[in-house]
């Protein structure tokens, strides 16, 4: 199965992590912390949804980072196995093409972007977008059972039909025991406030996990 369904984009990658460790102590990791684990550090010091750098990047549904250390028992019969390296997982779903959306990627959070993939092997010879879209798909694997469980739709139309989601229950609820002449007057106003054409505003932010 191709990593594109319809719109969107499945994305997943393993980026070895350089074996060895930090020779002084530096961003609250001390000195003989590995390299794995300061990559651990500074994804745990992302931020959480809109706080995430993430949500800054355009046209992103969701994504996920996490170290891999190991593997363990692989095959059938299953057998003891171990990686030569750590590994930064990357996965990611999102509405277009790969290289554009990594180039968003870049421009939108390069001081992220850098912090996070800068003790990966190769990583130091990556120094602008080009480069960038070169390395992920060098570290990027087939996805072979890719499903896109939000609707066709990019971000922007997205968080819109979140949004008026939530305010026509709103309205609903605001409405209960009013007139049919209060309602349909109530509801010219709704739409007038919430611009069900305009995706750009009111909406949802990217990265919102709840309601405001």
């Amino acid at each position: 199965m191709s990593n594109q369904n319809g719109n969107a984009y499945g994305l997943t990658t393993l980026c070895p992590i350089r074996n060895g460790s930090l020779s002084v102590a530096a961003e609250g990791c001390p000195a003989e912390a590995s390299f794995s684990a300061v990559t651990r550090y500074h994804l745990q010091n992302l931020g959480a949804a809109d706080q995430s750098p993430m949500a800054r990047v355009p046209n992103t549904y969701l994504c996920r980072f996490y170290v891999l250390d190991d593997v363990m028992y692989q095959g059938t019969p299953a057998r003891y196995d171990t990686l030569k390296s750590s590994y930064l997982v990357f996965t990611s779903d999102f509405h277009g093409k790969l290289e554009p959306w990594l180039q968003g990627m870049w421009n939108a959070a390069t001081e992220s972007v850098r912090k996070i993939w800068e003790h990966c092997v190769g990583f130091d010879s990556v120094h602008d977008a080009n480069g960038f879209i070169e390395y992920i798909k060098k570290c990027q694997l087939k996805t072979t059972f890719f499903f896109n469980g939000s609707t066709d739709d990019s971000l922007a139309d997205q968080l819109k039909s979140l949004y008026l989601k939530q305010e026509f229950s709103r309205f609903a609820f605001d409405t209960q025991g009013k007139t049919p002449a209060e309602t349909q007057q109530a509801f010219r106003r709704f739409v007038q406030r919430v611009q069900p054409a305009n995706p750009d505003g009111p909406t949802w932010r990217p990265g919102q996990s709840h309601l405001s």
